[in-house]
């Protein structure tokens, strides 16, 4: 009964921690929004509350920042948690969402769809890079055959597809004769919340949470797999099918989350060891941790992105690097120490 109740008053915490970290980054921008004016915005749309405020504030709140907040929370959760699937998936710590070439095959679809103008206007930029993440999927699936391969060679064919993908676009930026196209794509792909509006928030959520669920069913399984797939197979698990499953699952949350912000690095990698030094490596305590320490990284990160530089906005990918590289570098000396 008390770890129950432990348990439970640690999600609230964990819960409240975002809804903090959410209400400061809605007030952050040109017009700054007290938070006790963000919350009552909230409680009124509700129904919770009547209280007076400005009509501005709450169009800024409710049409634009709100809804930013809250796909970073959903991005940050969703990336971190398909970087602790992989990193078990594939036995490898430095493995990512986007080591199946997916972030370069959105590239791809995103600038064929906005610079070579595929789809004759009826294509979105966010729809072409899902294609061309599961295009980048599927090309992975077929150099790692499928379920057969194995990790080593997933990576390997993970590093391909990347590198194709890769100098399509900047084949395709660098002969454009749109400079501003060109620059506007590139932006993209470094990460960015600006665009995104309610319909956004929606169906990242589903996606994220239906994933969420569904990892956690497999939880079990991932704890099997980090002793190699000889061993999940002698434990009763069908290591086929469950490769196919999870990197699918992965490819779904990954690719969406792409398309819908650009390639944001580095959160798929530094969150899962951060979370695994916190909670130990059982994944039905790690996934949960995962999405809740992504969550709140991608907020505070989005907040940098909007405060380090004045009256500009860097793209969201370039501040989780700042973080990412030197805790990436940390991952490196440990790894060479333990061999």
């Amino acid at each position: 009964m008390s770890r129950l109740l432990a348990s439970v008053a640690l999600y609230l915490a964990c819960f409240v921690t975002i809804a903090l970290v959410v209400g400061i980054s809605v007030g952050i921008g040109d017009l700054p929004i007290p938070l006790s004016t963000t919350y009552a915005a909230i409680t009124n749309k509700l129904g919770w509350t009547s209280v007076e405020i400005s009509r501005i504030h709450e169009a800024v709140i409710w049409e634009y920042r709100l809804s930013r907040a809250l796909v970073a929370v959903f991005c940050g959760a969703g990336l971190a948690m398909c970087g602790a699937i992989m990193q078990a998936m594939l036995r490898n710590p430095l493995a990512e969402p986007y080591v199946l070439g997916i972030s370069a095959g959105a590239s791809t679809g995103a600038v064929a769809v906005v610079i070579l103008g595929i789809g004759a206007g009826a294509v979105s930029l966010s729809l072409g890079a899902f294609v061309g993440a599961f295009a980048a999927f599927f090309l992975v699936a077929i150099l790692s055959n499928g379920a057969r391969g194995g990790a080593d060679r997933t990576i390997l064919a993970g590093v391909a597809a990347a590198q194709l993908f890769n100098a399509a676009t900047s084949y395709v930026v660098t002969t454009s004769g749109n400079a501003q196209q060109a620059r506007d794509v590139m932006f993209w792909l470094l990460g960015s919340f600006g665009g995104v509006r309610w319909p956004d928030v929606g169906l990242v959520s589903i996606v994220v949470g239906l994933g969420l669920i569904c990892c956690l069913f497999h939880a079990r399984v991932l704890d099997a797999f980090a002793f190699g797939d000889e061993a999940a197979a002698s434990l009763g698990v069908n290591v086929g099918r469950t490769r196919i499953i999870l990197f699918a699952l992965t490819a779904v949350i990954t690719a969406t989350i792409v398309s819908m912000v650009g390639t944001i690095g580095f959160v798929g990698l530094v969150v899962p060891h951060a979370a695994r030094f916190v909670v130990g490596p059982l994944h039905a305590r790690l996934l949960p941790a995962c999405a809740i320490t992504g969550a709140i990284f991608m907020v505070l990160a989005d907040i940098a992105s909007r405060t380090l530089v004045p009256q500009q906005v860097l793209p969201i990918g370039v501040v989780t690097a700042l973080v990412g590289v030197p805790f990436f570098s940390v991952i490196l000396y440990r790894l060479q120490r333990a061999s």
